[in-house]
């Protein structure tokens, strides 16, 4: 394996994660609370921001991606996302109280670019290590993802705490694109197949359905890809409504809310390490399956703590399910994508699991509107897992490897 490749890949999850851990709490709060407002439905509107961007993830991934292997522009389309979500976090700092639409636009469009990125991301993992270390290097992406949230939070605190927001978006903004150098430096190359992009965009669009039917037909691709969009769902709605839950249904102040994120970094960073190797002895089913488990427990755990004190532990605990859940799913889509087909497979790795983030939130959101309470809306997270647990059980594939190095 190219260590430099392996080290460049994973810094930048080091950047990307500024946003992924600064945007649903603080942007999300934010707009919920101060610039609609609790008593005009600020929940359920953020709920739709979310929803509105991962469908769009969701419905040009696959196209993308198809383009991305089709034209081998791979690199160029990481770049093109990357330069689109970190631009547009610099337009936060213009947006103010009662300005919904205008706030609403510019969520929707960066929570777009930082997803629809990951697509090529995560491409690029089958690549750079063979399979008997995709969980390892997996892992260690989400690893050093928590790090930069971490140095992200870091950042950030000192700042929101003195109301200084416009820079706590522009160092973001920075630790996005700075992070993001090595990987477009040292990355596999672009491998131009003679086609241009817009010969790729019309082949790509005519040839995604007939890549959907064979994808269909790949059995253990098909029952994993179903299962991950029910647990993702899950996971996604977790994600995007931890801090909106802590700050209005349990009164944390920005600075507790910092806190608790970072608290969240720490343990899912170890979260991600602790099953690595095992996604890879015992293989990623396994792990997945597991922490699903753990998941529910989370959930049913989360209803019943009604006290800031006891949310400090759930919260810890989801972090743990956060970090390996996330570094084992890669890994078991890494598995069962073709060889020189990447980017498309992934596009629809990004359709299933961001099509899912469509229904959590709308459904997390309208429940809290329509009980004046999120604590209800709870509940509704834990079908999510219970049933991606129960469909993984029909997956043969993603089990241990004939040979697994020990190291």
């Amino acid at each position: 394996m190219n260590k430099r490749r392996i080290q460049s890949w994973c810094l930048y999850d080091f950047g990307n994660s500024a946003f992924a851990v600064l945007f649903p709490p603080m942007f999300g709060a934010f707009y919920a609370e101060f610039v609609v407002g609790e008593e005009n439905g600020g929940e359920a509107l953020w709920g739709w921001v979310i929803s509105v961007s991962m469908l769009m993830v969701a419905l040009s991934a696959p196209f993308l991606g198809g383009i991305a292997d089709h034209a081998g522009v791979r690199k160029r389309m990481l770049a093109i996302y990357t330069l689109l979500g970190a631009g547009t976090v610099l337009t936060f700092t213009s947006i103010g109280p009662g300005m919904v639409v205008a706030g609403f636009a510019v969520g929707v469009l960066a929570n777009f670019a930082f997803e629809g990125g990951i697509v090529f991301y995560n491409a690029y993992l089958p690549e750079i290590a063979p399979p008997e270390y995709h969980g390892r290097v997996s892992a260690r992406g989400f690893a050093t993802g928590y790090v930069g949230s971490l140095v992200a939070l870091g950042i950030a605190a000192p700042l929101a705490a003195y109301g200084h927001m416009t820079w706590v978006w522009i160092a973001l903004g920075a630790q996005w694109l700075l992070a993001a150098v090595p990987a477009f430096l040292y990355l596999p190359a672009d491998k131009p197949t003679g086609m241009s992009v817009l010969a790729a965009a019309r082949r790509g669009f005519t040839e995604t359905a007939a890549t959907l039917r064979e994808v269909a037909g790949m059995r253990d691709l098909r029952r994993f890809l179903i299962a991950y969009f029910f647990y993702m769902d899950g996971v996604n709605t977790v994600i995007v409504f931890a801090g909106v839950y802590a700050k209005l249904e349990l009164g944390f102040a920005t600075s507790d809310l910092i806190l608790l994120l970072g608290v969240v970094q720490i343990s899912a960073l170890l979260g991600s390490l602790a099953l690595a190797r095992a996604t890879d002895v015992r293989g990623p089913r396994w792990t997945v399956r597991r922490v699903l488990l753990w998941w529910i427990a989370v959930v049913v755990a989360a209803f019943f703590a009604k006290t800031a004190a006891l949310f400090w532990i759930v919260a810890t605990l989801a972090g743990l399910g956060l970090g390996s859940i996330q570094a084992a799913s890669r890994a078991f889509m890494s598995r069962l994508v073709p060889d020189g087909r990447e980017a498309e497979f992934f596009g629809f790795y990004a359709l299933c699991g961001k099509t899912g983030a469509v229904i959590g939130p709308i459904l997390f959101g309208s429940i809290a509107y329509a009980t004046g309470s999120q604590r209800p809306a709870i509940l509704s997270v834990a079908v999510f897992y219970v049933i991606g647990y129960v469909l993984l059980g029909r997956v043969h594939a993603g089990g241990q490897l004939a040979t697994t190095p020990e190291s």
